[in-house]
């Protein structure tokens, strides 16, 4: 049996980060400096950009406005707090009542996968309302 929040770090996480770097390439910044501006392997941003990591979930309109958002504000260095900037567009998802459909054609509604009773790890201040 999985706890909730594995959910969240399996499915929902992984896909917001591969948006982010799909975003940046497609604005036109280089796989290398995707993966400089987020702090990842260059391998990391061509897998994303070949879809063979990152799970793919179909964003409604409003998140991929955060997520170009937050690449062009990425692209201007203008970003204080990334994780706080993901987890803002976590939020977003979180109440969601319509399904989402994964890579594999597999549905369910977001709101399901991340219920928990989990807190944030002490002393982060990240992500508090999950």
């Amino acid at each position: 049996m999985h706890a909730p929040c594995q959910k969240r770090v399996w499915d929902v996480l992984p896909a917001i980060r591969a948006a982010i770097a799909v975003e940046l390439v497609r604005s036109g910044v280089s796989q290398v400096e995707a993966s400089k501006m987020r702090e990842i392997a260059p391998s990391a941003v061509s897998q994303y950009m070949s879809g063979k990591r990152g799970y793919r979930i179909e964003f409604d309109d409003r998140v991929k406005d955060s997520i170009e958002r937050l690449a062009q504000d990425l692209r201007e260095e203008n970003v204080e707090n990334l994780v706080a900037r993901i987890c803002d567009i976590y939020r977003q998802l979180k109440g969601r009542r319509r399904p989402v459909r994964g890579r594999y054609g597999r549905v369910r509604p977001l709101t399901q996968c991340h219920a928990s009773s989990i807190p944030p790890a002490s002393g982060t201040g990240l992500c508090h309302g999950y």
